[in-house]
């Protein structure tokens, strides 16, 4: 009956606003932007910009800048060439009558010229910073993505190697490692955690605060990344955010199953923009009048701000803030029951930072400066309602960064740099005489209020030799509150063109991360501890089978060291903790209550199959990736086991067909085998021996989606369908043991079918 009722809602108003669309007139937009040197910045005056499948096109002026009107709403791709550049095709390019579509064309200089080959524009672009583990992804391919809730995280949780811990969570595991070796960069400002009510010390949270209306792009990097990235082991997430409208003040109000939202953007005077949005869920209405006895409640805020001090400079300015509150009602013995089992948490977290941008003949310079200021107010309480847990904390942080990027020539380009960060943290944290399900006990009462400051550098040189791309990097890196706080990580990457549609591309280089200041804290004797440190092997194949289509093959290998170990639990090893809700199920280890000490080692290893079809003239698209995937830590006692999350078989299957400028269908399908985890004794307890060793079932589900746009005159509506989960198959998760009914549960509680839908609107 719900999903009856969900169908009838979503057909009578996509029936109502079909009455005052004017499906006789057709509607008509523009496409605009700017076209610059993917390398200097520099604008290009003379590329040719064309509308693939109309006759509309332009040449972009002196300054690099060019303009496209009469293009009739729908979704295109748009084809960019100019003399001596790789020519580029930008896709999924959607045109509306609410605003002009702005776009930013980076052009990669030639470099490589193969004999007797007619080189055709390229749908797929390639860093040489990051020639392996590097996936692209637009904001509108993130939008439509089906069960993504328009999330950014969530986006690229269907990319190989990455796992999924928790249904409804945005933890990313990514080729073996842990949730807190994830680095996340909004406007080239890095921010520790960009998800409501996150784990500290972690990256994971249950959604993405960040505001997709204001994503231009992102880059996704599993594995050798260059030296600029430091201070995190498994991946990168580099989020770039689009400027505001130019023409006009216009705006959008956003109505979806979770939360509701207002966007504003435009002009400030000639030479500058501007964007800001705030957002609010209703989770807390509809948990209270679904009898939950605990509500979410959440708001964020985003702003941008862009001038044009010149020709050359140019200065920005991103600020973020998200407020995240849990209440809990303890009216009834179940719901009191219920509440103790979950680790609360109220958030407040500010970002902001200020960039100027300089360009020069060859190259360019970026200076940020940022401030970041968090709080985490954990609380958990018995089912008498007498505290358990307690830990709050505020963590202050400035930064300075400072980047140069240079053309030697136009085979040759070097970047150097350096950051400098200081850390105050204020921390209480209780945790009166504990004792874990293998027997421990663990008691912690610390209160302390420290400063640390972490500085890094870095140097790096590609160089293009006829057919092969070369990057050699060097990055340094130092952290006060160690007692080594100084390490050193080369890297090295290559990329050899075999035939205009086939690359074989290789990296090798050393990873350090510091251990979070929560652990360090936490226990006054965790200062012993040294950077975690891993060495990475990445070698791959990728292979144009058309130009819209692309295979790729990937082998890896992580050599970890030095991993944060329990010296009380001797099971332990720190990048098994971080993920999901924490609390007294995991035994609050990911706080870093134990005594730690640098002795864990570790493994991982796997191999991915990516497939890739773009939008092109055949309006279909969709991603195909085959990861198998294996980690394995030991820790104190010296015993080899599988990681807490370590899914062996992963397969994503995305898709979906444009099949006019109003409706658009997708479906998206994962499938995963399941990770380890410790059975339960009948009393609760749990055995060493066993740590571990047995594994939960398969996990799989299918998401769909519909979207359909209207278009009027200055405004346009888009509304979706979006059913996660339609043939209702329960997640699987890790068995938790009920000591009121002294008995396992094997069933998480979690949601099975989700139907979920949203309206907006943009003028």
């Amino acid at each position: 009956m719900k999903m009856k009722t969900v169908f009838v809602i979503v057909l009578t108003l996509f029936g109502m606003f079909q009455l005052f669309a004017q499906e006789e007139q057709v509607k008509k937009g523009v496409i605009t932007g700017t076209v610059v040197n993917s390398m200097t910045q520099e604008v290009l005056p003379g590329a040719n910009v064309v509308v693939v499948g109309t006759k509309l096109g332009s040449s972009t002026d002196e300054n690099g800048k060019f303009n496209i009107r009469g293009v009739e709403v729908g979704t295109y791709n748009v084809n960019v060439s100019l003399l001596g550049f790789e020519s580029a095709i930008i896709t999924d390019v959607v045109v509306s009558t609410a605003k002009p579509t702005a776009l930013t064309i980076s052009l990669q200089e030639s470099k490589i010229q193969l004999e007797g080959v007619d080189v055709t524009a390229g749908y797929f672009r390639k860093s040489s910073e990051t020639p392996v583990s590097t996936q692209e992804q637009s904001a509108e391919e993130i939008r439509r993505l089906p069960g993504g809730l328009q999330d950014v995280v969530r986006a690229i949780s269907i990319m190989p190697g990455v796992t999924q811990v928790q249904a409804g969570r945005n933890d990313l595991i990514v080729r073996g490692g842990a949730p807190s070796e994830n680095l996340f960069l909004i406007d080239n400002l890095q921010v520790p955690n960009i998800n409501h009510f996150g784990t500290q010390g972690a990256s994971g949270g249950p959604l993405s605060y960040v505001n997709l209306d204001f994503v231009d792009a992102t880059s996704f990097s599993t594995g050798g990344f260059g030296v600029r990235f430091g201070d995190k082991l498994s991946s990168v997430l580099n989020i770039k955010l689009r400027e505001g409208r130019t023409d006009r003040i216009g705006g959008k109000l956003t109505l979806s199953a979770s939360q509701f939202g207002v966007n504003a953007e435009g002009p400030m005077g000639e030479n500058g923009t501007f964007l800001f949005s705030a957002r609010r869920s209703y989770l807390d209405f509809i948990f209270k009048a679904a009898g939950f006895g605990f509500v979410p409640e959440y708001w964020d805020f985003f702003a941008k701000a862009t001038y044009r001090l010149g020709a050359r400079d140019n200065i920005s300015y991103v600020g973020i803030s998200a407020l995240d509150k849990i209440k809990f009602f303890n009216d009834t013995p179940d719901h009191r029951y219920d509440n103790s089992r979950i680790l609360g948490s109220d958030q407040d977290q500010f970002v902001n930072g200020l960039s100027w941008k300089h360009l020069f003949s060859s190259g360019y310079t970026i200076v940020s400066i940022g401030n970041r200021y968090n709080t985490y107010d954990y609380r958990q309480n018995d089912s008498l309602l007498q505290p358990i847990f307690l830990s709050k904390t505020t963590e202050r942080e400035n930064s300075l960064f400072a980047e140069a990027v240079v053309e030697l020539s136009p085979t040759s380009e070097f970047s150097f740099g350096m950051e400098g960060k200081m850390n105050s943290f204020n921390t209480g944290i209780v945790l009166p005489q504990y004792q874990t399900t293998f027997g421990q006990t663990i008691t912690v009462n610390s209160s302390e209020d420290t400063t640390a400051w972490k500085s890094s550098a870095f140097t790096q040189l590609s160089q293009t030799i006829d057919r092969l791309r070369l990057t050699a990097g060097l990055r340094a890196d130092y952290f006060s509150l160690i007692e080594v706080p100084w390490v050193v990580s080369p890297r090295l990457s290559g990329s050899y063109q075999l035939s205009q549609s086939t690359t074989i591309n290789a990296s090798i280089g050393k990873y350090h991360q510091a251990p979070a200041v929560i652990w360090l804290v936490s226990n006054q004797l965790n200062t012993s501890l040294d950077h975690i440190a891993v060495t990475q092997y990445v070698a791959g194949i990728e292979h144009l089978l058309r130009p819209d289509l692309k295979v790729s093959v990937e082998g890896y290998v992580k050599s970890y060291s030095n991993y944060p170990s329990s010296l009380d639990r001797p099971y332990l090893v720190m990048v098994n903790t971080g993920a999901g809700f924490g609390g007294s199920e995991e035994g609050y280890a990911s706080f870093g209550v134990d005594r730690l000490g640098s002795i864990g080692t570790g493994r991982a290893h796997g191999v991915e199959l990516f497939l890739q079809k773009k939008m092109s003239e055949v309006p279909l698209y969709g991603t195909l990736s085959v990861s198998y995937n294996e980690a394995i830590f030991s820790g104190l006692d010296g015993t080899s086991r599988p990681g807490s999350f370590d899914q062996r078989w992963i397969v994503n299957v995305g898709a979906g067909y444009v099949m006019n400028s109003d409706w658009e269908f997708s479906a998206k399908f994962r499938f995963a085998t399941g990770r380890p985890y410790t059975p339960y004794n009948s009393d609760g307890t749990q055995d060493l021996s066993l740590y571990n060793t047995e594994r939960i079932g398969i996990n799989h589900s299918l998401d769909v989606r519909a979207d359909r746009r209207w278009s009027f005159d200055n405004w346009s509506l888009v509304a979706f369908l979006d059913i996660q989960n339609i043939y209702n198959k329960k997640p699987i998760d890790v068995p938790r043991y009920n000591r009121r009914l002294g008995k396992v549960e094997e069933d998480s509680g979690s949601i099975g079918i989700l139907p979920s839908i949203g309206i907006s609107a943009e003028f």
